[in-house]
């Protein structure tokens, strides 16, 4: 086997795997990455039998071939490696040897007859969405996924495709039992992918298809073929193996009646509950949030730190309301938000408030409050 490669395509195709590679298994051989020669390129395959990536990239065959190697050790050798092109070089006792400019690598591999089988799925149905589409939901609901795995139906998020009139949305939800974020989308086509009750994609498997679609400015495929999300973009295919578990119904904890509701500045409200966040420690992160006719004000007390208090200007003219909330739950819904103006609703007790933007439905984040 033997190819010659570019440096920093080379050294691309092998950092998107370092995420999905096991560092602790009981497979030493899921350490590794498969290399294999294929028509005139090379394919980068990585898994971890849960997650699987399978890339091509132009490439220099000189003689077919495939090998597995150890996906970090190979990938800190081509970053330290100075030069444009690595030439790349598998002799018969799988030993290779990899050299740019005056550098020079030997690393012993484990043949490929080992590695578990990656299947390219072509036949799979997909379908076009923006990238940028499908990015911002995973950003505004990925921050509220469980991490409780002995609640395992809660540990990703729930990807489903509800019809809104003629039109099909994409819909993205997530929840941990203390809050739930929903953010959707217009589909793009008017064709587009048909779930029949929504899938959960895990954590882990949405970390990295964010990865693959954070630089993809036109559209990406997307499908769900055999029990696994479908992602392709650009020379790269991801296949995320989903949760076999009923998703909550998250409708039901949606409040029907929220009464009160205030209009705020995201920036200053951001800013004023980092402000609060000082305060917090892993035993108290609490804020209250007391709302009167124009004016909101923020308060902390934390025995052990110290406490801290502001002011707002809100546009607000209804009753006097004081609830209290988990800071960093606060913080994490509104950051997501990329209009200057928010609406915080509420409906008393201890009922969930709503945050969402000003001008739209297209994301809203529930919080459940604290007792104060």
């Amino acid at each position: 086997m033997e190819f010659n490669i570019q440096r920093n395509v080379f050294l691309s195709g092998i950092q998107k795997t370092l995420g999905i590679v096991e560092r602790k298994t009981t497979m030493p051989i899921l350490n590794n990455i498969l290399i294999r020669t294929d028509k005139g390129k090379i394919k980068i395959v990585a898994t971890d039998r849960e997650i699987s990536l399978l890339a091509r990239y132009d490439a220099q065959v000189i003689k077919e071939g495939d090998i597995t190697l150890s996906a970090r050790k190979i990938y800190e050798m081509v970053r330290e490696m100075e030069g444009e092109t690595v030439h790349f070089l598998k002799n018969d006792n799988n030993m290779v040897t990899m050299t740019c400019q005056k550098v020079l690598y030997k690393i012993p591999g484990i043949a490929a007859e080992d590695y578990p089988r990656v299947a390219d799925d072509e036949e799979a149905k997909v379908f076009n969405i923006p990238g940028a589409i499908l990015r911002e939901l995973i950003h505004k609901t990925s921050f509220a996924v469980s991490t409780d795995e002995m609640r395992r139906n809660l540990t990703g998020v729930f990807l489903e495709t509800p019809r809104d009139g003629d039109n099909r949305l994409v819909q993205m939800v997530a929840t941990d039992g203390h809050r739930l974020a929903i953010a959707r989308s217009f589909a793009g086509e008017k064709e587009y992918l048909e779930l029949e009750k929504g899938v959960i994609i895990p954590r882990k498997g949405l970390g990295e298809i964010r990865k693959i679609i954070e630089d993809e400015t036109g559209m990406i495929t997307m499908g769900v073929h055999k029990g696994a999300c479908i992602v392709r973009a650009g020379n790269v295919m991801l296949k995320v193996s989903l949760i076999d578990a009923e998703f909550p119904e998250f409708r039901k904890i949606i409040p029907a009646e929220r009464d009160i509701f205030a209009v705020i500045d995201r920036n200053a409200m951001l800013h004023a509950l980092r402000r609060m966040n000082v305060i917090a420690s892993e035993g108290y992160s609490g804020v209250i949030v007391s709302l009167s006719e124009g004016k909101m004000v923020l308060s902390s007390t934390n025995p052990d730190v110290g406490e801290a208090n502001e002011e707002i200007d809100i546009s607000y003219t209804e009753r006097d309301i004081s609830m209290g909330y988990n800071v960093n739950y606060l913080l994490s819904a509104i950051e997501v938000i990329d209009e200057e103006k928010i609406v915080f609703e509420f409906s008393g007790g201890m009922k969930p408030g709503v945050v969402k933007p000003a001008n739209n439905d297209s994301y809203m984040c529930i919080i459940m409050p604290l007792k104060i």
